[in-house]
């Protein structure tokens, strides 16, 4: 049984209006007011308000907040989260009005390839504002049939397919006093849907970086065809495009988004799918207007604006990309000598901005846009480091909690809509971030609260996969899974497969090692120690399993892929006796390559840890700066601004396949900060209490810095290569402790410290 708030709701009710569109139909946005009068001051208001849908809420004509697409993403069905605005500066004594405009959003909008109206018809609104007066007594205004409502100029709106707004339909001075509503219809009184109501836990969306838009093309064609201007925002981004413009009355303007230019510069949409990715404006001709999108996002660099009619009667005076991402600091920065990796960490972070609005997703420009597991679980180590996920995360994780099923399962996006059937099981690496990712968070702020939260949803996975998926120790078992999972997804190791050539029941059973570990390790943390001496034999027998059957007696994994020795590796599953030749296997697999990695979504994140911490530092920098193709720096040398899903997203032989736009293969990142410049976290302190500076030089790389904003102050190093010697600064937070780990050819006379800054000079 959910428990549900209703303490700030308990006199207001859900309403909506008559406008209803249909499956692939999209009706105007509903706009919604009430009045009411203040005799007095008034000594403090504060307005609670949610939607089912999103909303954007006016009082006297101002808007309340600076929040994008709130109240957000949730499983409506079961949730939705509520906001509080201290209001009071926003009353006056007198007449008062408080006006909401309504967007499909999650709730009736498209999401994915689906039709619209997943979770329900049309949007509802609740909303209680409580005030008080100068003299200490209290005012009630809610939502109820009182309420007022009607259409303007958004004549649709939806998350993937576009905005369209007609100027000409422009209501006025709506949402304050005086106005004559008399025309508005009443409102509906919807259903209660009987669902929890609860404050947010997470930050909400905001508006960023303003980007501005430079003119790469102008067409004037026959009657026939538009005037087409194509602009190029410079970067590859999720938001909207904001103009202002001067025109003649009723010219209507579409403007198209995409991520790349074919060859004769116009707009690639092929990889946008089913979306438009196309939004409308009408001009009303009444002087300079500016115009920016209400309830639409794109994933874009490009955009082209073209209409119907004479060149002079539409000047664009003004046109920027408005960057939209949820309200995440960014807390680490990592530099370094080499050109190229430095716009590769210019495009993970931005890959991290694109991709973390609302849930972690795995794109922001096609039909797709849905919080997958496995790329969150992929990414989340270089997330952490670079943006302050610990909010962001809780509330996905919580949508997690949502969406697993009764018998314990997973799925494999979160959160599952309904209009997607019943959810089932993700599979190995991706229903694994039901592990991974709390417990990277904790490890990352020190946090246990986030585990104890999450406990049970963990707990619930591993029985479901003992009684669905595991058979002798493997999971998953041919015997009871046919599917296996995504694999080794988008792996280039010759299977010819979009998931690889990775056995999948060796990554499955993997991963299951993997996760009674974390088990292990957490109920440890929270005192449940029968459960940590029920995962630890687990662990055990699960890792025995896993010898047997995908380790031969010399050392060599079951079909000898890069990602199956990686695997095998980095959770420790290869007999010691046996590691050196897996480590061997696993280097010539990568020389026999031409030093390029094969590795998918499942093997990356892992691949270069796994080399460092067999002695392999100058393989896994080859590989880290390798520029042909396949390899991390062959997007950058060919112009990308974000990270591509595919290896091969643009190559000459293909041309253009995927997104653009991903967050998976930025898990290198992490190992660019924790080995490349050396800031890392303690393997069992959390929350940078003790920091471990360990840094690698190598490639030809001659210096390399990060630094990161923790709980306790800025952590810092910068190295750089001095003829034969190393010289380090080194910064330590009040409250934390370092220790400085060096390579055996490198010896320096300190190797513990203290909070403050140190200057540090090593010799060989």
């Amino acid at each position: 049984m959910i428990a549900v708030d209703h303490s700030d709701f308990s006199s207001a009710y859900w309403i909506s209006s008559t406008v209803c569109g249909g499956p692939r139909t999209t009706p105007p946005a509903p706009y919604f007011r009430t009045t009411f009068n203040l005799p007095t001051p008034v000594r403090q208001a504060v307005l609670h308000i949610t939607a089912l849908g999103l909303y954007e809420c006016e009082i006297n004509s101002a808007l309340v907040g600076d929040l994008v697409f709130a109240p957000g993403w949730t499983d409506f069905s079961k949730r939705v989260y509520y906001q509080t605005y201290d209001v009071t500066g926003l009353l006056v004594v007198g007449e008062n009005v408080i006006g909401v405009i309504l967007g499909e959003g999650w709730y009736s909008g498209h999401i994915a390839h689906n039709d619209r109206q997943s979770y329900g018809e049309r949007p509802q609104l609740l909303a209680r504002l409580g005030i008080t007066v100068e003299d200490g007594s209290t005012v009630s205004i809610h939502s109820d049939e009182t309420w007022k409502t009607s259409t303007g100029p958004i004549l649709e709106n939806d998350l993937i397919m576009g905005e369209a707004y007609d100027a000409r339909r422009e209501l006025g001075a709506w949402s304050s006093s005086g106005y004559d509503d008399a025309s508005w219809q009443p409102v509906l009184l919807a259903p209660d849907p009987k669902i929890a109501i609860e404050r947010s836990p997470g930050p909400g969306v905001r508006r960023h970086e303003i980007l501005p838009g430079a003119l790469l093309k102008s067409e004037t064609n026959s009657a026939w065809n538009p005037k087409t201007l194509i602009y190029d925002f410079g970067q590859n981004l999720t938001g909207r495009v904001r103009f202002t413009l001067r025109g003649k009355r009723g010219t209507n303007l579409k403007i198209r988004h995409a991520e790349v230019l074919d060859k004769e510069e116009n707009l690639f949409t092929e990889n946008l799918q089913n979306a438009r990715a196309t939004d409308h404006y009408t001009v009303n001709g009444d002087g300079a207007e500016t115009w920016e999108p209400r309830f639409t996002f794109h994933g874009f660099r490009y955009a082209e604006i073209a209409w119907f009619s004479e060149p002079a009667d539409v000047a664009i005076e003004k046109i920027e990309a408005v960057v939209l991402h949820s309200d995440m600091p960014q807390t680490g920065r990592f530099e370094c000598s080499h050109p190229l990796l430095n716009q590769l960490e210019h495009n993970i972070l931005w890959s991290q901005k694109s991709n973390f609005l609302e849930v972690p997703t795995d794109c922001p420009q096609r039909d797709e846009r849905l919080g997958w597991t496995g790329d969150a679980q992929a990414f989340i180590r270089a997330a952490a480091f670079h943006m302050d996920v610990n909010g962001f995360f809780r509330k996905w994780l919580m949508d997690m909690r949502d969406a697993q099923t009764q018998d314990g399962a997973i799925p494999g996006f979160i959160p599952f809509p309904k209009s997607f059937g019943l959810p089932g099981d993700g599979g190995p690496a991706w229903a694994d971030a039901v592990f991974i990712c709390p417990w990277t968070i904790y490890r990352h702020h020190g946090d246990l609260e986030i585990l104890r939260d999450h406990y049970d949803c963990m707990a619930g996975y591993m029985e479901y996969l003992a009684k669905n998926k595991v058979k002798d120790f493997f999971r998953p078992h041919p015997d009871l899974d046919d599917w296996g999972g995504f694999g080794d997804w988008l792996a280039i190791d010759g299977s010819g497969k979009l998931e690889g050539g990775t056995a999948k029941d060796l990554i499955g059973t993997a991963h299951y090692a993997n996760n009674a570990g974390i088990m292990t390790r957490t109920a440890v943390l929270l005192g449940k120690e029968s459960d940590a001496a029920k995962y630890r034999k687990l662990r055990e027998n699960i890792v025995e399993a896993f010898q047997n059957r995908f380790i031969t007696p010399h050392g060599l994994l079951a079909g000898g892929t890069q990602t199956a020795y990686v695997l095998a590796l980095h959770f420790g599953l290869v007999p010691e006796a046996a590691r050196a030749v897996a480590v061997r296997e696993l280097v010539r697999n990568i020389e026999r390559n031409g030093m390029h990695l094969s590795t998918g979504f499942v093997g990356t994140p892992y691949l270069l840890h796994v080399l460092e911490a067999a002695g392999h530092v100058e393989t896994a920098y080859k590989l880290l700066e390798q520029e042909t193709f396949p390899s991390w720096l062959f997007p950058v040398k060919n112009g990308a601004t974000t990270i591509w899903e595919r290896w091969d997203g643009w190559t000459q032989e293909k041309g253009f396949q995927g997104s653009f736009n991903h967050c998976a293969y930025g898990a290198v990142g992490d190992w660019m900060v924790s080995t490349v410049a050396g800031l890392e976290l303690d393997p069992i302190t959390p929350g940078y209490k003790k920091i471990v500076f360990k840094p690698r030089p190598g490639g030809t790389l001659t210096w390399a810095a990060a630094s990161l904003k923790t709980g306790h102050g800025k952590a810092g190093i910068r190295w750089e290569l001095m003829e034969n010697e190393l010289r380090l600064d080194l910064a330590v937070p009040e409250g934390s402790t370092a220790v400085l780990s060096l390579p055996q050819e490198w010896t320096t006379g300190k190797t513990s410290f203290e909070a403050g800054k140190h200057r540090v000079v090593a010799s060989k």
